[in-house]
C-alpha cells in the first residue's frame, strides 16, 4: 500500500512538472519571441527578417536525435514545395558545436538555413521541452502551432488563420 502511495505521489509530481514546464507556446498563441542567431555559414539571422514576407517553420533539433534526423530529411525533401507555399524553414540546432552541425548538414545536403543556438537560450525562450520541436509562425509573427511533430496535412491552413 505504501509503495502505491509513493508511486501515485511520484506520478502527480511528474505530471505537475510536465504541465509547469510545457511550452508557453504549446497552445499556439501570441507573438513569437524574436531572436538573432548565427547560421552555419557565419551570417546572422533574425526571426523578424521574415515578418510580412514569409511564414516560418521553426524546427529545434540536434544531430544525435534519431527523430530529428528523419524530420530533417523529410523537410529537406519537401522544401521546394514549402517555399512555393510561402514558407521558410529555419532549423535551429540546440547546443551543439559548429563543426558537428556543419558536418551533419553537409552529409544531409540541406537546402534550408541551419542556425546555431549555442547556449540554448532561444530553445528555452520558446519552451522547447523535447526535440524535435516545431513551430509554425505566420507572416505577422504569430505562433499558430507548437508541438513535437510537423503537421504535414494542415501546415498551410495553420499559417493562414
Amino acid at each position: 500500500m505504501k509503495n502505491k502511495i509513493y508511486g501515485f505521489i511520484t506520478f502527480l509530481l511528474i505530471m505537475f512538472i510536465l504541465l509547469c514546464f510545457r511550452s508557453p507556446l504549446a497552445n499556439a498563441q501570441g507573438l513569437a519571441p524574436d531572436f538573432r542567431l548565427e547560421d552555419i555559414k557565419g551570417g546572422l539571422v533574425s526571426l523578424s527578417d521574415y515578418r510580412d514576407k514569409n511564414a516560418v517553420i521553426l524546427l529545434f533539433w540536434t544531430t544525435w536525435c534519431p527523430y530529428c534526423r528523419d524530420d530533417i530529411k523529410n523537410l529537406n525533401s519537401i522544401y521546394e514545395e514549402l517555399k512555393k507555399d510561402g514558407f521558410e524553414v529555419l532549423a535551429v540546432n540546440v547546443g551543439e558545436a559548429l563543426y558537428k552541425v556543419d558536418n551533419f548538414t553537409r552529409s544531409y545536403r540541406l537546402n534550408y538555413r541551419v542556425l546555431l543556438d549555442k547556449d540554448t537560450s532561444v530553445a528555452v525562450s520558446y519552451g522547447a521541452v523535447g526535440i524535435p520541436f516545431y513551430l509554425i509562425i505566420d507572416k505577422k509573427g504569430v505562433v499558430r502551432f507548437a508541438d513535437n511533430y510537423f503537421p504535414r496535412r494542415e501546415y498551410k491552413e495553420l499559417a493562414l488563420r
